[in-house]
Parts: C-alpha cells; sequence; structure tokens
C-alpha cells in the first residue's frame, strides 16, 4: 500500500474516533480490508504522535485534560513558585533525581546558586538545561529506552542504572493526585518512577493544584512512598488536611516559608 494510502488510512481513523468514541483493530481490520498487523501499526504511529491512546485491543481518543493548552500567566506563576520551594529544599552538594516534565523542570533554574549538586534525570529537556547553568552540576543520565510518549528514558536499563546510586532527593511531577492512592498518571510506564522512589531518601511531588482529585488509572507512587507534596495555594483546606492524614509535609509554595512542617 502506498504511502498517500497509509496516510488517508491513518486520517480517517481519527477522524472515525473522534465520531465513535472508541475503536478496535478487528474493525479497523474490517473496514479497511487490511490486516490487524497493519492496523496495529497505524495505532502505535498515531498514538507515537499524540493523536489518540492505545488501549488493549483497540484505541480511545486523548482526554480533553491531556491536550496541549496555551499557558496562562497563572499557570507559569505556580510552576515557578513550586520550583522555588522545592528548591529551597535541596542543600550543597545534594544527590537529587529530577524526573522528566514541565514542573519539574521548571525547578532547574531554581539551581543555579547551588554548588556541587549531582543530579540523575532521564530526560533530555531536563538534562540540557541543567548542562546549561554556569555553576556546572554534575550530570548523571539513565540512558535506557526512549519513550516518545513521556519523551523520557524508561526501561530496565533505565533502572538497574538508578539503582547503583543513592540519592537524598526525588523530584517528581504528577498527572493526578487521588487522596486515597497516592500519585497517578495515565501513562502505563510507571516501573522507573518506583525504582527512583526506592533509590531516595526524600521523595518531593511537585504538582499544581488543579491535579488534586484528578483521578487515573494508574497509581504512580503510593502514599507510603512520598515525603513531599509541594503545590499552589488554591489547594482546598480539606485537600490538604487529607494528605497530611497520610503523613505527607505539604507545603503551599506562596507560603512555604511558614508553612513547612518539620
Amino acid at each position: 500500500m502506498s504511502k498517500r494510502n497509509t496516510q488517508q488510512r491513518r486520517h480517517t481513523i481519527i477522524k472515525l474516533l473522534e465520531e465513535q468514541g472508541k475503536l478496535s483493530v478487528d474493525e479497523l481490520a474490517q473496514r479497511f480490508e487490511t490486516s490487524e498487523v497493519t492496523i496495529r501499526k497505524d495505532l502505535t504511529a498515531l498514538e507515537q504522535n499524540g493523536l489518540l491512546l492505545r488501549r488493549y485491543g483497540g484505541a480511545i481518543p486523548i482526554p480533553k485534560e491531556f491536550l496541549p493548552e496555551v499557558e496562562t500567566d497563572k499557570v507559569s506563576q505556580c510552576k515557578i513558585e513550586i520550583a522555588i520551594a522545592a528548591a529551597l529544599r535541596i542543600r550543597d552538594h545534594n544527590r537529587i533525581i529530577i524526573d522528566s516534565g514541565t514542573t519539574t523542570a521548571s525547578l532547574i533554574e531554581q539551581l543555579a546558586n547551588k554548588k556541587g549538586l549531582i543530579t540523575m534525570t532521564n530526560s533530555l529537556q531536563v538534562a540540557n538545561a541543567l548542562n546549561g547553568l554556569e555553576n556546572e552540576p554534575t550530570l548523571l543520565m539513565t540512558g535506557g529506552t526512549w519513550d516518545p510518549h513521556s519523551e523520557s528514558f524508561q526501561g530496565q536499563i533505565a533502572e538497574q542504572v538508578l539503582r547503583s546510586y543513592d540519592f537524598d532527593q526525588l523530584f517528581i511531577g504528577a498527572d493526578g493526585i487521588d487522596l486515597e492512592r497516592g500519585s497517578t498518571t495515565f501513562n502505563e510506564l510507571i516501573g522507573l518512577s518506583r525504582v527512583m522512589a526506592e533509590v531516595s531518601r526524600e521523595v518531593v511531588v511537585m504538582v499544581e493544584s488543579d491535579k488534586i482529585s484528578r483521578k487515573m488509572p494508574n497509581l504512580e507512587l503510593a502514599w507510603d512512598n512520598i515525603h513531599t507534596l509541594i503545590t499552589d495555594a488554591d489547594i482546598t483546606d480539606e485537600q490538604r488536611c487529607a494528605i497530611e492524614a497520610k503523613n505527607i509535609n505539604v507545603i503551599i509554595a506562596s507560603r512555604s516559608s511558614f508553612l513547612v512542617k518539620t
């Protein structure tokens, strides 16, 4: 089949998904009179381009909350405030892990005055930002298998590399915070996050308040594996109390100087 026909078929798949909300591999193979292997390749390619999510036997649309949006000044300021509060917890010569993600990446700029840092990451974006700091922290990378969906390295090799070290702190984001379970994600690749937590003395979740109580299918880190949660001032008192009841240190970024528990 020609490249043009492949593109047309994939375009039609997206259109059908918008109309029906869910598609199966078997249904698509029959519709296009092609093999299930070809359809699976189509769905994989479309997922890698952020146009759908693969599910067993088929695909579903990308949830609206994960579609790219123009970031507002308020959201940007929230990320900066969270990053400043996180940086206050980092001492000179600490050994830290910075996970992939836009909120964790905002931490880099706040590290410019830290001395002797040793930093590990699975993100090329974070690595490049760290490499640009004038204080030149020691930079380590997990390596592993590149995951285009999370734009980070994942897999067993990355996990083995992490287990060769120990760290003072892990700074990690979340797609959602389940008040009962812990941090959650729509990404099914959660093994590396758990190893990051295993090798770190303190696990710090950096998350904007609008993600608290947002339900996601996959539990990334249970509350037992988290020590500190840093968020913005829009967290409700009810949410804060529920999280603190799990023995979590909650830091509200804009007021962190007097809300940090000792």
